[in-house]
């Protein structure tokens, strides 16, 4: 639980934050919350003692819960280098996460084949659907007895719940994978 000066701060710097994220005006926010614009302009300035109706009315109109404006505020992004990445190699095709925050169902990797390598996937989950885009050189993909050769810009659909196999030409390739639990 924050301190009561620092739970101001918070709130003035999450509402200020919050907002400007949505393009709104202190007039826009007080109109769509029904709470005056001198009172936002204190929340801001972190000078004021709200009410829990204040609170709760700009929170509704804000679209987050109380918890959220009483807390540090959310940075709008966050770097994440290659080396933060979870990454694995399997026979020298080095296969990087491009997502690193959990998404239930949803699983995207950046792949990145030296020439000529090979490596066999691993069937997902049933009714798992995925699919391989070619961004560099050129990438064959084996699944359930078909195959399908893709160059820069082309994209296949499949059922990832099977055995399947990526190739790639002599030039090396780069792909990406999004694996979709539907």
């Amino acid at each position: 639980m924050p301190h009561p000066t620092e739970a101001s701060a918070n709130v003035a710097a999450s509402v200020r934050q919050l907002r400007e994220l949505r393009g709104w005006t202190q007039q826009r926010l007080a109109t769509v919350s029904g709470v005056p614009r001198p009172t936002l302009a204190g929340l801001e300035a972190g000078g004021a003692n709200p009410t829990l109706s204040v609170m709760v009315r700009v929170a509704a109109a804000l679209g987050v819960g109380l918890d959220e404006l009483t807390a540090p505020p959310r940075r709008s992004g966050r770097l994440y280098t290659a080396a933060d990445l979870p990454s694995t190699t399997k026979n020298g095709v080095h296969i990087r996460a491009l997502i690193p925050d959990a998404i239930p169902g949803v699983h995207v990797e950046r792949t990145e084949f030296p020439a000529n390598s090979s490596y066999g996937g691993t069937p997902h989950s049933p009714g798992t659907r995925e699919f391989l885009a070619c961004e560099r050189g050129s990438i064959t993909l084996t699944a359930a007895g078909e195959r399908w050769d893709l160059g820069p810009g082309d994209v296949v659909s499949f059922r990832g719940d099977q055995r399947h196999g990526y190739a790639a030409g002599a030039d090396g390739a780069v792909g990406y994978s999004v694996i979709l639990a539907v």
